[in-house]
């Protein structure tokens, strides 16, 4: 494999920490969310327009729905791909958008029904791997199914609380992006012109604006004062590990473990993910699910959708880097639709469709070096992975104590 002589040099306009603000605030309060975030037969698009900052630093806008809110996010790395650490990590964000999206859905059952739960708190579980190469351009990622365990507390049955859990399950447009495979599309623009997708599966969409074109400045967070505070926070630092990291040419493991806890009958949850393996920061999220108008934290399919995008711009920064290919920018835009319809079982099911990327790549590199970029960053990107595989959740709950396995 042939590689430039000149370094990488992502061109760095500003960073997390110069900013001056929150890791995550609302941009615009547009009028309303969709309706199926109000558990409402519906879809939805959400959009999320994403910059490389330099480094590891990554900045997303997600828009939720056409008149929906719109959230600006920042991600980062550890140090394990020096990164600096200031921010949520690509996988935790999918991790707390997975748990947030659940826990809204039980919460709005919960109201409909009638049910008595009194308390609602969960641990859910990914794990990733990657075989073949990084340094070969060989390595694919691979990703396992969520298993998720809900302890509640209230006044029915456990058989009755696991029934709700698993129509839950049903309705989670962020599980079923996980549980029914979906075959994702890219399109490619090189220093402002589209080009033809050679590696991957090419959107068929027409041309997205370039997030450099499509506002004024950088986000700036809405001055109405309703956002709940600390949106995202870091809760506890890196610990260095006690072994090294395994060869990027072998197969390893990554866990990252999630937390949270849901306010019964406001859909606002509090969610802690960590990279347990290897070990990484703690980051903390606020999610507000099931409010239409005036949410006060973004929704659990906008972290979800941020994820994604952070994750796959991580695999290409990692290999602009390693390759030195002479990238000076990298955006892109995605679009992720989700929907909540009517079932054969009279009930409602959350679905998920294919992820459209529209990838803006600038630099002095030909076309094939960029389709390469493309399409080896998407073989090795786990959430891509995830997104590609049949993965439905494991799911089990315990309520006053007793365990049901719910699927």
């Amino acid at each position: 494999m042939q590689r430039s002589k000149e370094p990488a040099l992502i061109e760095v306009e500003d960073s997390i920490q110069s900013s001056g603000h929150p890791l995550a605030f609302c941009v615009h309060r547009q009028s309303d969310r969709p309706r199926l975030f109000e558990g409402a037969p519906d879809a939805a698009c959400l959009k999320v327009e994403a910059r490389a900052l330099g480094a590891h630093q990554k900045e997303a806008v997600i828009s939720e729905g056409t008149n929906g809110p719109r959230w600006r996010v920042v991600s980062d790395e550890g140090p394990q791909l020096k990164g600096s650490d200031l921010a949520p990590f690509p996988l935790g964000f999918f991790n707390a958008g997975l748990q947030a999206d659940l826990l809204g859905a039980i919460d709005r059952l919960n109201l409909s029904r009638g049910t008595p739960l009194s308390s609602v708190s969960q641990t859910l579980i990914n794990r990733y791997a990657f075989s073949g190469s990084f340094y070969a351009g060989t390595g694919q990622g691979e990703a396992a199914p969520a298993e998720i365990e809900i302890v509640s507390q209230g006044n029915c049955t456990a058989k009755l609380a696991a029934s709700l859990i698993h129509d839950a399950v049903r309705q989670s447009c962020a599980l079923a992006a996980m549980a029914h495979p979906l075959d994702c599309t890219f399109a490619l623009y090189v220093n402002g012109i589209r080009r033809e997708v050679t590696g991957a599966k090419a959107s068929e969409a027409p041309d997205a604006q370039d997030p450099l074109k499509s506002r004024a400045g950088p986000p700036r967070p809405v001055a109405d004062g309703q956002d709940a505070t600390n949106l995202i926070s870091k809760t506890s630092d890196y610990i260095p590990p006690n072994e090294a990291m395994p060869s990027a040419s072998t197969r390893f493991g990554l866990e990252v473990l999630g937390r949270s806890a849901l306010t019964l009958g406001k859909g606002q949850t509090t969610i802690q993910t960590t990279l347990k393996a290897p070990p990484g920061s703690e980051f903390s999220f606020l999610s507000h699910e099931n409010a239409l108008a005036s949410p006060t934290a973004p929704s659990g399919l906008a972290l979800l959708s941020a994820g994604i995008a952070f994750c796959y711009m991580t695999q290409l920064l990692r290999y602009a880097e390693y390759l030195k290919y002479k990238v000076r920018a990298i955006r892109l835009v995605q679009f992720n639709p989700f929907g909540l319809h009517s079932d054969a079982h009279g009930g409602l099911a959350g679905q998920a469709s294919p992820v459209d990327t529209h990838l803006f790549l600038h630099g002095e590199e030909d076309d094939s070096v960029m389709q390469r970029l493309l399409a080896i960053s998407a073989n090795t990107c786990y959430l891509h992975a995830a997104l590609s595989s049949k993965l439905p959740a494991q799911v089990a709950v315990t309520h006053n104590g007793e365990r049901q396995v719910v699927c």
